[in-house]
């Protein structure tokens, strides 16, 4: 039953394997930031960029149980990757410097978290996780859909 393709089970595998692919998001990006002092928006991207990989291969078997064709699914993960890339990162950005720019908000996070740029992170990555990489994931990336044609001009 956990196995089965589609439903609550789906989503569950899916928010695992999201889990799994933000721990290596938020493992680069921190020992990125943290062990060689790489500024926390190409962090940020480099971390992105890996938890894609890491999502993309749980993905295409377990997750969604994809039988397309893989080059067609890379196409496409590739494409809806590049936007999730795009909105945690720059997410990241536009969040952590607008906090940055309310004193007690900054100063409070950089408290207790050190670098305060980690809550805007989690925020966004959740926000992003949610409303835009599971529905493309499901929707768009996994689904056996004729790549080819929905290009193709219609008579």
């Amino acid at each position: 039953m956990v196995s089965q393709k589609g439903g609550i089970f789906m989503f569950l595998r899916a928010q695992l394997s999201a889990q799994m692919a933000t721990i290596a998001d938020f493992l680069v990006t921190i020992l990125l930031v943290k062990l060689f002092e790489v500024y926390y928006v190409y962090a940020t991207l480099a971390g992105a960029v890996y938890g894609g990989i890491v999502n993309c291969v749980i993905n295409y078997k377990w997750t969604f149980k994809s039988d397309g064709k893989k080059i067609y699914v890379a196409v496409k993960f590739i494409i809806v990757w590049f936007c999730s890339i795009w909105l945690n990162t720059w997410g990241t950005y536009a969040l952590t410097e607008s906090l940055g720019k309310i004193p007690w908000v900054r100063d409070t996070l950089s408290q207790h978290f050190g670098d305060f740029f980690i809550i805007p992170k989690v925020v966004v990555s959740i926000i992003v996780a949610l409303f835009w990489n599971y529905n493309m994931q499901r929707y768009f990336v996994y689904r056996n859909l004729d790549i080819k044609g929905f290009f193709k001009k219609q008579h």
